[in-house]
């Protein structure tokens, strides 16, 4: 079975490792990006314990892994799409836009989120959220942080769509 997160890579070999050890942090999601698509995958098997695992204990304020788990089970979850990742370079905050699309009592809705992770203690945890981030123009620069490596333009920031908005 391929994994629920689209990553085209078998389910067992991508965010199952993840989800099945979180407890005993046997292994843990080495970047915001692989955080990111184990977290949907818990939404989508109804893994309420590793989503609140993997929430910053500063901002998931009262919720519980009951409830984490009843809205990931109430869903049909029906895709993810990534839009950019990026590290920043103190290499302990990522952020990671996404774009999900789940089914809720019969309507279709479309998630769009920046997401803010922090690592603490050696792990990323999900820290919070802006949706319906602003558009990313198609001249602006990209905002993984892409730079270009030829000898005309080394250094300067490639444009988003010569580089994310391409996937």
């Amino acid at each position: 079975m391929l994994c629920h997160c689209q990553s085209l890579q078998p389910f067992e070999d991508c965010c199952a490792p993840y989800l099945n050890s979180e407890l005993s942090g046997q292994v843990i999601p080495a970047t915001p990006l692989a955080l990111m698509r184990s977290r949907y995958s818990a939404f989508v098997t109804g893994n309420g314990d590793y989503l609140l695992a993997s929430w910053h204990p500063d901002t998931r304020g009262s919720l519980t892994a009951e409830e984490l788990t009843e809205h990931g089970l109430n869903c049909q979850w029906l895709g993810l799409t990534i839009i950019f990742t990026r590290i920043e370079a103190d290499g302990l905050q990522g952020v990671v836009e996404f774009k999900v699309r789940y089914r809720e009592q019969g309507r279709v809705v479309l998630l769009h989120e920046q997401s803010y992770f922090e690592q603490v203690a050696g792990r990323w945890l999900y820290r919070d959220g802006l949706i319906n981030p602003p558009k990313i123009g198609a001249n602006q620069p990209c905002p993984c942080g892409a730079v270009h490596n030829s000898a005309v333009q080394n250094g300067t920031a490639k444009k988003y769509k010569q580089c994310c908005a391409k996937r």
